[in-house]
């Protein structure tokens, strides 16, 4: 076992931090479809979390705090994340649209472009996008 393996690093703790947000979407009616599943599987590989922390955060997405994305190419990788999971059974809600620009300002985008990012961001996600194209679509709002 290597010391980076005792002592997580700060980018593991925020992965960890914005994992527990997504499973906190999904769990938003109090339980996972297929479609989350796969999402979250995907999500957790992508952001190197274990299976144990998996299960620990599936547990209880609570104890996580959020972090708060460094750079602006984190934070629309995390708005992209976040708005992917909501969105995922492609339904516009009023509750969606609210929880959205929560998000978007907790992320640290601007009180005053939070709703034209997350318009931006829901009529883009109607379209199955991909990163590239989100983040390209969200820096044109911004």
């Amino acid at each position: 076992m290597s010391i980076s393996d005792l002592y997580p690093t700060g980018l593991h703790e925020r992965n960890i931090g914005h994992f527990a947000a997504i499973v906190r979407l999904a769990l938003r009616d109090n339980k996972i479809d297929d479609n989350e599943a796969i999402l979250l599987n995907r999500l957790a590989r992508r952001l190197n979390i274990t299976k144990n922390e998996f299960k620990a955060i599936l547990s209880n997405p609570a104890r996580y705090p959020i972090s708060c994305a460094v750079n602006f190419d984190d934070r629309l990788e995390r708005l992209f994340d976040l708005t992917k999971m909501l969105f995922i059974d492609r339904k516009l809600t009023v509750d969606k649209a609210s929880i959205m620009n929560r998000i978007a300002i907790g992320l640290g985008f601007p009180v005053e472009k939070a709703k034209v990012v997350v318009k931006a961001a829901i009529q883009f996600f109607i379209r199955e996008p991909e990163m590239d194209d989100f983040k390209r679509e969200i820096r044109n709002v911004c």
